[in-house]
């Protein structure tokens, strides 16, 4: 039975409360910490394997009696075959999968915080082929003036003025366009892999199998030297990137609310362009290009946890580790006795997650502008 609209106001009427608006679900706290562990968990699990697997087995648990008898903390060496290839061969891997997925992961999360969109990854837009052309042209030319630096200062020079070009070219009207960044991702690209076959025209048979290892992408080469060489470019830039997280969430207003509070912009994209070519330099260096790291796992942490990068830019370091971790893993195990390259596998998986990207990026805009 329904009541008329006098019944309801005279007074000494019962008052029925208003309907309340739904309220939105808190975030919940706990949600970064659990990944964060998970993913902790899960790079060390896939690091111990990693260190034992392989043509020469070698158990978890001598694994890690050998580490524990190393730092003196008890445990037992293993014998000279098994510390060799434990400490020689595995350990250099695993360490330089470490440096070269954080530094990827890193470096994605940054590049999409700063351009913008989710579209953005070193690799995909030709950062990692223009670092590759420095490297690749300090082998074919000889060039030995900084010793171990070598290749890092060249791919890092090369790295530079390629996200500088990338930046310039890809920005219009303040903003910048993911057609744009796309296509000039293309150009640098097809540019890069022009210089490329350029210096294999001119180089020796030895040159030529040291290029080949930039293009296809490894870490069958890695060495405590290789590691020593890429340690502080990987480490610079991974304690400097978090520091920016809260004015990249500011930058993610748009650059005008950005800049009413107090974000420098320009300056602030400036530094993390250097920071974004010190990492994926570091990276292409000592395991030349490996691409769609960088998209892939800041998209999987931001889908988990949102866009948040005071989680997401150390998150994706850890995400890039493991992602890059297990993929070795699994070149060179796969086809165990051939090793596939490592460049070539996360292409076969990160091809696909970006075409469904671009296909789900375009669908929400409703088409390109």
């Amino acid at each position: 039975m329904t009541t008329s609209y006098e019944e309801r106001t005279r007074p000494g009427a019962p008052m029925k409360p208003e309907p309340q608006p739904p309220t939105a679900p808190k975030p919940r706290r706990s949600a970064p910490f659990a990944l964060t562990a998970g993913l902790l968990a899960a790079l060390v699990v896939c690091a111990l394997l990693s260190a034992g697997l392989g043509a020469y087995s070698i158990p978890l648990g001598d694994v890690l009696g050998s580490v524990q008898h190393r730092l003196g903390l008890g445990g037992a060496a293993l014998d000279r075959v098994g510390e060799s290839v434990l400490w020689n061969v595995r350990l250099p891997r695993v360490v330089l999968a470490l440096l070269v997925g954080a530094s990827l992961g890193c470096a994605g999360a940054l590049m999409q915080g700063v351009f913008g969109n989710p579209l953005a990854e070193p690799g995909v837009i030709g950062i990692s082929s223009g670092a590759a052309v420095g490297a690749v042209a300090s082998i074919a030319l000889g060039l030995n003036f900084f010793g171990n630096w070598t290749i890092t200062l060249c791919a890092f020079a090369a790295g530079l003025a390629t996200v500088l070009l990338v930046y310039a070219l890809s920005r219009s009207d303040g903003r910048t366009e993911v057609v744009t960044l796309i296509l000039t991702g293309i150009a640098v690209n097809a540019f890069a892999g022009a210089l490329i076959g350029l210096f294999i025209f001119f180089a020796d048979n030895a040159q030529i199998s040291q290029i080949t290892f930039w293009q296809l992408g490894s870490l069958a080469q890695a060495t405590w030297p290789k590691v020593l060489a890429v340690l502080p470019c990987a480490v610079l830039g991974l304690l400097v990137a978090p520091f920016y997280a809260r004015k990249l969430d500011l930058l993610a207003l748009g650059e005008r609310p950005a800049r009413h509070l107090g974000v420098d912009v320009e300056r602030l994209r400036l530094v993390l362009v250097l920071v974004v070519a010190l990492l994926t330099a570091a990276a292409v260096a000592v395991a030349g290009i490996i691409s769609f790291v960088g998209l892939l796992v800041p998209h999987l942490l931001r889908m988990a946890n949102g866009p948040g990068h005071r989680f997401l830019v150390p998150g994706s370091a850890l995400g890039g580790a493991l992602v890059l971790v297990a993929g070795d893993l699994a070149a060179r195990t796969v086809a165990d006795p051939a090793e596939l390259p490592l460049g070539v596998l996360t292409a076969l998986f990160g091809s696909p997650f970006f075409f469904w990207l671009l296909r789900r990026t375009r669908r929400r805009q409703g088409g390109w502008v």
